[in-house]
């Protein structure tokens, strides 16, 4: 792995992005409003709020970077200048991570606009510290980012790639505690919600919502979606392939 050409890559990625504002305003606007949708929503009900909208803080952000991320990767292969840049000496890992990085400076930005967004104009409560918060959410777009680029891998057009967010996400979404207790879930359901990444996203939101403090439950959630975005990471630069079949 190279720095130079890792950092070449994300140069050229942000570069390719600040020319596509639709692709901006999908990252940076689509999330605040959706949340800003949920708080009126529930305007009636502030504790539902409370209790869902950090939840939502992480999950509205992963889904929108693995979209973004997976499409745009794919894009670079269906249009050969993956199998270009491939040519040239640049590794597989020095260009997943060039994206990984790329994306991961947007996630930051992202993470930060809905975490001012939902925290001081929604006044969304919490018991935890909202840098611990703020951690978590911007765990989350990462986590998002790290899938898309793996999961690009195996669609051939960028209409599979989209496939790929009801197939591998929602699911997710069902299981991961948002709409009812994982406890309360039947053992086979539980037990697929445990190796789920989104259910351990969830759980740590969950956790910041009610108790106060630093607890060593929270950071071994984050630590779990830590690893899994490195995980993916790994996965998506063994598999990355120079162009569609």
């Amino acid at each position: 792995m190279n720095p130079r050409r890792t950092l070449a890559t994300a140069r050229r990625v942000l570069a390719q992005l600040r020319h596509d504002p639709r692709t901006l305003a999908l990252l940076l606007v689509v999330p605040c409003l959706l949340l800003v949708l949920l708080k009126y929503v529930f305007d009636g009900e502030p504790q539902t709020f409370d209790r869902i909208g950090a939840p939502l803080l992480g999950i509205f952000p992963m889904i929108v970077m693995f979209l973004v991320a997976s499409v745009a990767t794919l894009r670079e292969r269906t249009t050969g200048t993956l199998e270009r840049l491939l040519t040239m000496p640049l590794g597989r890992a020095d260009l997943l991570l060039g994206y990984a990085l790329a994306f991961g400076l947007v996630a930051l930005v992202q993470a930060a606009a809905v975490f001012g967004l939902t925290i001081g104009l929604l006044g969304l409560h919490i018991a935890g510290p909202s840098w611990l918060l703020f951690t978590v959410a911007l765990a989350d777009g990462l986590l998002g980012t790290a899938m898309g680029l793996f999961l690009s891998a195996f669609a051939a057009t960028e209409f599979q790639a989209v496939q790929f967010l009801p197939a591998f996400l929602l699911p997710q979404l069902l299981l991961c505690g948002l709409f009812a207790p994982r406890d309360s879930m039947n053992a086979v359901l539980h037990a697929v919600s445990d190796v789920l990444p989104m259910s351990y996203a969830v759980d740590a939101m969950n956790r910041l919502t009610t108790e106060s403090g630093v607890g060593g439950a929270v950071l071994g959630d984050l630590a779990v979606v830590v690893g899994c975005v490195l995980l993916a990471l790994a996965l998506g630069a063994a598999t990355l392939r120079r162009r569609t079949a």
